[in-house]
């Protein structure tokens, strides 16, 4: 008896799913990827680990998130990336605490084969295969900038910065007191490093402030060191006569705008950076390196009161929010 049409039909769709079965790639395997990040408390970390963990479901991709408590502890997160690598990482996106003293940490994963990515402060190793984050000696001459415009006559300037070992604050503090030195009428009165934590932050400003009653600009290089010093200008009554620039935004640096405590903020593209990071690991992991740029310069822009509102601004201010939703 002949098979009928239909049957035919059947047999062939049958053939074809059984040949596209032999044919079909195997599983592929889930890559290992640690983020060691300088801390896990700011905003500026949750947006960079939102976009690192976007990426890694996008490309199937097994993520860990770990930090030290506080973001002076270069041997903290030198142990993070050691136990990384005994958990089997296979590529590490890496912010690092202390330009010079997390680089053998990191020289050691790479020669135990682990690929390298660095986001938001770079670290001294040949091992880095790309830098993704802002351009920190530009962003620097952003805050200049954005006072010079901003401040008539003479610029008296304060600059609270954090940890000296780290290399983008130092890169920031650069670029702004480079372009301070250009305009020809501005003066750097003092310059601190200070805890990348608020509340010291906010003490050591005071004290300066205190002791340098004729600044006039106040220069603030990381979220916590923001947050401290516009607490200070707010509770010393001199939002009126004291213009502050920061840097990132968060809850508090967001009313400081509003309410005066805060003249301008230089906001960068965390969520960029997590993401761009995580991605770039599974390029190196997946053989698609080549071509891969030693440099990614994430955007950066000033907001202030007077653009705080438009859509671009807002977008920028509240990235975590609106990619979390």
């Amino acid at each position: 008896m002949r098979p009928s049409k239909r049957a035919l039909a059947a047999l062939g769709l049958a053939a074809a799913l059984l040949a596209g079965c032999a044919d079909a790639p195997a599983v592929s395997v889930q890559h290992s990827v640690a983020l060691v990040a300088k801390s896990t408390e700011t905003e500026f970390w949750l947006s960079v680990f939102a976009g690192a963990r976007a990426a890694a479901a996008e490309y199937n991709l097994k993520l860990t998130v770990t930090g030290p408590e506080t973001e002076e502890d270069y041997e903290a997160q030198n142990a993070m990336v050691q136990q990384a690598v005994d958990d089997g990482a296979e590529a590490l996106v890496f912010s690092a605490i202390d330009f010079t003293n997390t680089a053998a940490a990191i020289d050691a994963a790479a020669a135990a084969g682990v690929k390298v990515v660095a986001i938001d402060s770079n670290v001294d190793s040949s091992a880095v295969s790309t830098y993704i984050g802002t351009d920190n000696y530009a962003a620097g001459r952003m805050a200049a900038q954005a006072a010079l415009d901003r401040v008539e006559g003479e610029l008296r300037v304060g600059i609270v910065n954090y940890d000296v070992s780290s290399a983008n604050g130092q890169e920031r503090e650069q670029g702004a007191v480079d372009l301070l030195k250009e305009s020809g009428r501005a003066r750097v009165v003092r310059i601190i490093n200070t805890l990348a934590e608020a509340q010291h932050a906010q003490a050591d400003t005071t004290a300066m402030l205190q002791q340098y009653p004729e600044i006039n600009v106040l220069l603030a290089f990381n979220e916590p060191t923001s947050v401290g010093a516009a607490e200070a200008v707010r509770q010393m009554g001199l939002s009126d006569t004291v213009f502050l620039v920061g840097f990132d935004s968060n809850v508090a640096t967001i009313d400081g705008l509003q309410e005066g405590s805060v003249d301008a903020l230089i906001v960068q593209n965390p969520y960029a950076m997590g993401y761009l990071g995580v991605e770039s690991a599974y390029r190196l992991l997946t053989g698609q390196g080549g071509g891969m740029e030693d440099v990614v310069d994430t955007a950066t822009r000033i907001v202030d009161r007077d653009n705080m509102f438009t859509m671009d601004s807002q977008k920028a201010l509240f990235a975590f929010e609106q990619r979390s939703e």
